[in-house]
């Protein structure tokens, strides 16, 4: 018999790696040895872990086992034969070519290889087959927001063909790092109580100094922006929404308007989808589509109160889409809710599930 690959996780002790611990606990057992490695940026350590051996070695649980976190060097990825990267895009750049000169293949949740033609950009339920041809050894993962919408809108592409997207995506904090997160908890903290948000300014002077990674105060508000300047006026957020989306679908030339809005929300993308496709689409058929494709659960009675909010889906892998309805102008296009956990399928999940399909690929287990 085949051994079991050897995994690295490196990033282990940032949000997206813990939920990726969790899972890999969950999942079949498909691994042998897995190798737990912290990047130089991830920050607060032993109090992430929140367990060390007596001589301060930070420790994290995967599998039912303590296993230690291990430095981020070249040595770490000896006889690693599948790394999974969870780290910024600059961390990313430059430790992923080296596992790489290792021997390992690496599966990529950052920015950092996503635009490259040499790297396939990867959704397991639409375009797995893409994994099998690497040049570069290195397989990418899509940003948080085309996660939380493409499953849907490629399920509904290979039914009804898709000719053009516009897009509102509603991020959570989370989607900004840990430093995201706090930057909210903070904030609401000192605008609980009170009739803060009721004027000019009110909130903004409440929040003082603790925006964080966002341009301005989030709790009671949202901020209509995400990521750095861009094209035309663009964000880069939004310019990845729309090339990200045209590699995995293959759709070069689609044309896509995507607007990114940051709102306080912990954990949960949302997006507002209007789509529109080649042929006429049936409210039922389109419901058919959705109900029956892999990743996606469709929750869709208005009437009863049933459709996905963050709330609802933070926690759960799937994409959960509501409010389908026929545009109401224009017989060929659709307009729906859809939200996902961002550090599930938006980044952990996708980046397993490549992992697991190349597992049954290159070993005989």
């Amino acid at each position: 018999m085949t051994p079991k690959p050897t995994l690295a996780v490196v990033g282990a002790t940032g949000a997206v790696g813990s939920v990726m611990l969790q899972m890999l606990t969950h999942h079949a057992d498909v691994w042998g040895e897995i190798r737990l490695v912290s990047s130089p940026r991830s920050a607060g350590l032993p109090q992430a872990l929140g367990s060390a051996r007596a001589g301060g070695t930070p420790l994290a649980a995967v599998r039912g086992e303590e296993c230690e976190i291990l430095a981020l060097d070249e040595e770490v990825f000896d006889g690693v034969d599948l790394a999974l990267f969870l780290v910024p895009e600059d961390v990313a750049a430059r430790w992923a070519p080296v596992a790489v000169s290792k021997g390992a293949v690496v599966v990529d949740t950052s920015a950092a290889f996503r635009a490259d033609p040499d790297v396939p950009l990867v959704v397991p339920e639409i375009n797995a087959h893409a994994a099998r041809v690497r040049p570069r050894g290195i397989v990418a993962g899509p940003g948080c927001t085309t996660l939380a919408l493409i499953v849907a809108v490629g399920a509904l592409h290979a039914e009804f063909g898709l000719a053009e997207l516009v897009v509102t995506a509603q991020q959570a904090a989370s989607g900004a790092g840990q430093a995201g997160v706090d930057a909210l908890r903070a904030q609401l903290g000192l605008v609980a109580g009170g009739d803060l948000g009721t004027h000019p300014g009110d909130v903004r002077r409440a929040v003082g100094d603790t925006t964080g990674p966002f341009p301005g105060p989030l709790a009671l508000n949202v901020l209509p922006w995400s990521g750095t300047p861009g094209a035309d006026g663009a964000s880069t957020e939004e310019e990845r929404v729309r090339d990200e989306t045209r590699r995995v679908l293959g759709l070069d030339r689609l044309r896509i308007a995507a607007t990114c809005v940051r709102v306080p929300v912990v954990t949960g993308h949302s997006v507002s989808v209007h789509a529109r496709f080649e042929h006429p689409v049936p409210v039922g058929r389109a419901h058919e589509v959705l109900a029956t494709s892999p990743g996606v659960v469709l929750y869709d009675d208005p009437a009863a109160g049933d459709f996905p909010t963050p709330a609802d889906v933070v926690g759960t892998d799937p994409a959960w889409v509501g409010r389908v309805r026929r545009s109401l102008d224009d017989e060929r296009a659709l307009d729906f809710f859809v939200c996902a956990d961002n550090l599930r399928k938006g980044a952990a999940l996708n980046a397993l599930q490549i992992a697991e399909s190349l597992v049954t690929d290159l070993w005989d287990l």
